[in-house]
């Protein structure tokens, strides 16, 4: 092996945040090596600007023994890097075949003139796609893929680059076991050609299952580096947060009350089937399932997003007909999304902004909004999150992915719901992260809150849940109460619902 990327004291700094002091780094070829750190820690700063999407201050890129200076991400295509964000960068009109070989399109000659080589391009989709172990339609518009389908497409379009330097940022933030197991086996052809890859993830089991070495990195500064076989998960955490943390799912023994939401018969044209569940007052119950099950499509109906083609929902005892997501909101249901770029957040506005736009009416004093108010409740979330950030007012498209999420879901707890949807709570979002937000959770149910938890991570509905509803391709598959729980068991009846 030979080291292809080095970051030398590299430094960046953005309006009131220094976000990188004296980075370090280094890569070498036919390795996997890892990334670990805090949201707001400087990880996904680091490799946009080994991409060109920001110039550094100070130090070094050396690409190949070569100090680069990348003026766009262009430039770093062209010198074998390429990158998979956590957020998609694809086009939703565009298909899906399209939206891999955007501007590097195979091109032919016919009859003397230049076109794209539609038949070449298939080929090689079909191939990256199996080899990958993934069956898509490639004309399919993005628009109608669902997250996990989103980033295998990702994934894909930088496969097809061919990079000697491969960046994967949580790229498993939304696939399922299957889906990473395959993702597994390209990360370890690709390793096995010589292509270094990068490799940052908040799931520390997967860097122990697929990675060679490890760097921690904890407020813009370089902590350790360590071979995977030489560290332990512990060690790596307490290296992240400074400190020990002894208790990743906090769950709280709760007095569980009456029924809150109850679910009949409920369909959704071809993609829910005859659903019943309910959910009890104090509860945290969990919904699993493989990609395509139906989970999301069932929160999204829930909350109106979806017109439900039949069947019947109570709260609280009285059936409800909800037409769209306000409805839904008066009514005590709240919704956080797992894409929350689409469903969650206007990135472009504040953090307070964010936090206190569902509930405006609540913030009036007179005929103004009380500022003050919408400062207090903003900044209780802050400190309770965790937000890295400057102040309330920071933008919310200058945070990290996971510093978005906890915005997120701080806009949805502000409304103080009857009924609380988490789907993917803790997508991207770092290890200290995700206990301060099961902790909160916790709370929550202990002051009688009911939560309704989607999520891709066994081990968080494992350690988090009550009981767990298992979907398979629209409908319920079967149910586990928490003496029941155990991922063989979850998966068993996931991939078989007789």
């Amino acid at each position: 092996m030979s080291e292809i990327l080095r970051l030398k004291d590299i430094d960046k700094s953005f309006p009131g945040v220094r976000v990188l002091h004296d980075m370090n780094f280094d890569l070498n070829s036919g390795e996997i090596h890892a990334i670990c750190g805090e949201n707001g820690a400087g990880k996904s700063t680091m490799m946009k600007i080994v991409t060109g999407v920001y110039k550094a201050d100070g130090g070094e890129v050396i690409v190949d023994g070569e100090t680069r200076h990348f003026q766009d991400p262009n430039d770093a295509f062209a010198a074998g890097i390429a990158i998979i964000y956590q957020e998609t960068s694809l086009f939703e009109e565009m298909t899906i075949l399209e939206n891999i070989f955007l501007n590097h399109e195979p091109i032919t000659k016919k009859v003397g003139l230049s076109v794209i080589d539609y038949a070449a391009m298939r080929c090689e989709a079909k191939r990256i796609f199996e080899s990958m172990n993934v069956h898509i339609d490639l004309d399919e518009r993005v628009k109608n893929l669902g997250m996990a389908q989103k980033q295998m497409v990702e994934i894909a379009k930088a496969l097809t680059f061919r990079s000697k330097i491969l960046i994967l940022d949580e790229p498993t933030a939304s696939l399922t076991q299957r889906e990473v197991d395959a993702l597994f086996e390209i990360l370890k052809n690709l390793k096995a050609k010589d292509v270094g890859i990068v490799y940052i993830s908040h799931r520390l089991e997967e860097i122990f299952q697929i990675c060679d070495r490890v760097t921690v990195i904890r407020d813009g500064r370089f902590i350790s580096c360590h071979p995977v076989g030489e560290t332990t998960k512990d060690q790596l955490v307490a290296d992240m947060v400074g400190r020990s943390l002894d208790n990743y799912y906090p769950k709280c023994g709760v007095q569980i009350g009456s029924e809150v939401l109850r679910v009949e018969k409920l369909y959704q044209d071809d993609v829910l089937k005859n659903i019943d569940f309910n959910i009890n007052k104090g509860e945290i119950v969990g919904f699993s399932g493989l990609a395509g099950a139906g989970r999301t499509e069932l929160a999204e109906t829930l909350c109106g997003f979806r017109k439900a083609s039949g069947g019947r929902v109570f709260l609280d005892g009285k059936e409800v007909h909800i037409n769209n997501y306000r409805e839904a909101m008066n009514a005590g249901i709240v919704y956080v999304s797992e894409d929350r770029a689409k469903y969650g957040l206007v990135t472009e506005m504040s953090i307070k902004d964010n936090v206190v736009m569902p509930q405006l009416q609540k913030m009036k004093k007179g005929f103004f909004i009380d500022k003050k108010k919408e400062q207090e409740v903003t900044n209780k979330f802050i400190k309770d999150f965790g937000i890295k950030c400057p102040d309330a007012d920071f933008l919310v498209e200058n945070l990290s992915g996971g510093n978005q999420q906890k915005v997120s879901v701080s806009k949805a707890l502000a409304l103080e719901p009857k009924l609380l949807i988490l789907d993917e709570p803790t997508r991207g979002v770092d290890v200290n992260a995700k206990s301060e937000i099961h902790g909160i959770v916790s709370q929550l149910v202990a002051r009688g809150m009911t939560i309704m938890m989607i999520s891709s991570e066994m081990p968080e509905l494992i350690g988090m849940c009550d009981r767990i509803y298992i979907m398979k391709n629209g409908t319920i598959a079967g149910e586990l109460d928490r003496e029941s729980f155990s991922q063989e068991r979850i998966l068993s009846v996931a991939l078989d619902a007789n």
